[in-house]
């Protein structure tokens, strides 16, 4: 036995033992409480509509004055508008203000078939599942429609094409760039779960690793709005390194569980902080007016 490691019948006894009547009844109760807390956010979002949407349609409004056209989204059924600035929209919001609230029932549902001491990873888990989901949702915004969104609207300005953009339409592809980046984001924490569940072990994903890579890739030029090289890594590139990512948590997962220390913990810590630096540049490289280019030095004005 792994020094560290618990005796197995101590293990057993940590865990909760239940029928299948008592977890659907569970489940069945998890599901009303994170619907409850995706209610009340929406209930919140609903005052501040008009902000919200000038958020969402500022990147087509850009988009159209950069093209030289007039900056409008029109709506062609009396009910459109109101549909999508009062209900879609803020069901939208509140699926992203409450994603903690919505994760933390999944962790508590399959917490009673873990150990004892791996249920202390709760708020971890749930933490750092919103915060992947919430900045998914912030690279879709700030860098999917970004580099699409003049791309889009000015495929047919050469063929006196002219851009008439419904409101419907238009909150459709955002929730979709939003909510599949999002979940896309949930990667790692999805291959913790897995890992944590035994359904999947570091080591075979590793193997399998050149697969996920073209899916990866496969996905990446799909939802990529232009065609070039660069966009297209600008999408893989990150899913990559988020696939990458949950293995390295899975790896450490199980190093825990064998009672073993994690190697080149250090060196681990130093390549962290020297990535939060670098997110932190380049936030304030954006601030400052520079945007990212496809040649050196890859920043431009």
């Amino acid at each position: 036995m792994a020094r560290g490691a618990n005796p197995p019948d101590d293990e057993e006894a940590g865990m909760l033992r239940m029928s299948l009547l008592e977890h659907l009844e569970e489940l069945r109760s998890r599901i009303l409480r994170a619907m409850a807390g995706v209610g009340v956010a929406f209930v919140l979002s609903m005052f501040f509509g008009d902000w919200l949407w000038r958020v969402v349609a500022r990147p087509a409004m850009e988009a159209l004055r950069t093209l030289g056209y007039r900056p409008q989204i029109v709506f062609t059924t009396p009910t459109e508008a109101f549909l999508t600035v009062w209900v879609k929209m803020p069901m939208l919001v509140s699926v992203f203000l409450a994603s903690p609230w919505v994760l933390y029932p999944v962790w508590a549902f399959v917490a009673p078939g873990m150990y004892r001491h791996e249920r202390r990873w709760g708020a971890t888990f749930v933490i750092v599942s919103a915060g992947l989901f919430l900045l998914g949702g912030g690279f879709g915004y700030f860098v999917a429609f970004h580099n699409g969104r003049t791309f889009l609207l000015g495929a047919g300005k050469d063929l006196d094409i002219v851009p008439l953009i419904s409101v419907s339409d238009y909150f459709d592809l955002f929730v979709e760039v939003m909510v599949g980046l999002g979940l896309v984001f949930e990667l790692p924490a999805l291959i913790f779960l897995l890992t944590l569940m035994g359904v999947a072990t570091p080591s075979f994903l590793l193997r399998q690793s050149r697969y996920a890579v073209l899916l990866i890739v496969v996905v990446a030029a799909v939802v990529t709005p232009t065609t070039d090289w660069f966009n297209l890594m600008l999408f893989a590139v990150p899913m990559i390194v988020l696939y990458y990512a949950g293995v390295g948590a899975g790896y450490v997962l199980v190093r825990r569980r064998e009672g073993r220390g994690l190697p080149g913990q250090r060196g681990i810590w130093w390549a962290t902080g020297a990535a939060v630096v670098a997110g932190a540049g380049y936030v304030a490289a954006r601030r400052r007016g520079f945007r990212v280019a496809s040649h050196w030095p890859f920043l431009a004005r």
